[in-house]
């Protein structure tokens, strides 16, 4: 079946979480880089053991509690202006450079953005960035109250469309978000920017890309 729209990840897909490193850095020389991946690892870990626990919090809220223990692992005293102003960062993440040239690209294709985050941080990224134009929807996970990857969260993106989930065809940079969207019967197109192995999940993508950018010409060669 042919491909009728495209849904994409936000962060780490679209968007660069770790570009706030700069700012952590600033505000906590040398220890910046460590925070930043604290922070990320700890979001993705609370909102899976959120939705595991049925105790939803938006995102934003996630983010906030991960950035706390990051700077309590890193030895790095947490002011509520200096929270406030990362925070303010994520709705202002920069978009990986080769995201508006490939979104370009692929204008014929029905666009789509599913993430978990909570439309407070969502939406004035999606708008900040420039990114608007370029897609017919911003799904998030807070309609359900529970997160990626669950298949009730992709099923938004079948509603939305109104066509069958092998003509979606999902892109994210997260393994384990790829996987849950191949579970789930999307045609999946994994950035592995990294050359990390495919997770063992028993859900491999369909194509492994190192970057948003290539992901045109694949889907030239498919049509």
């Amino acid at each position: 079946m042919s491909l009728e729209a495209l849904v994409f990840d936000a962060y780490g897909t679209l968007y660069d979480p770790h570009s706030v490193a700069k700012r952590c850095e600033q505000l906590w020389p040398g220890k910046g880089e460590r925070i930043s991946q604290l922070w990320r690892t700890k979001q993705l870990e609370y909102s899976w053991l959120r939705s595991l626990m049925r105790r939803y919090l938006p995102f934003s809220a996630v983010t906030r509690d991960a950035l706390g223990y990051a700077c309590d692992a890193a030895g790095a005293s947490l002011s509520a202006k200096e929270e406030q102003t990362l925070l303010e960062e994520y709705r202002r993440l920069a978009p990986y450079p080769d995201v508006l040239p490939a979104l370009g690209a692929m204008r014929d294709y029905r666009k789509a953005i599913l993430s978990n985050g909570s439309p407070d941080m969502l939406l004035p990224l999606v708008e900040s960035s420039g990114l608007a134009a370029h897609f017919d929807a911003v799904l998030s996970v807070d309609e359900l109250k529970f997160f990626k990857p669950a298949p009730e969260v992709y099923r938004l993106a079948v509603e939305r469309f109104g066509v069958e989930a092998k003509a979606i065809g999902f892109v994210s940079s997260n393994g384990w978000d790829a996987a849950g969207a191949k579970s789930f019967g999307f045609k999946v197109f994994w950035i592995n920017r990294t050359g990390a192995p495919v997770d063992a999940l028993g859900f491999p993508p369909d194509h492994v890309i190192r970057s948003l950018g290539d992901l045109p010409g694949v889907l030239a060669r498919e049509t």
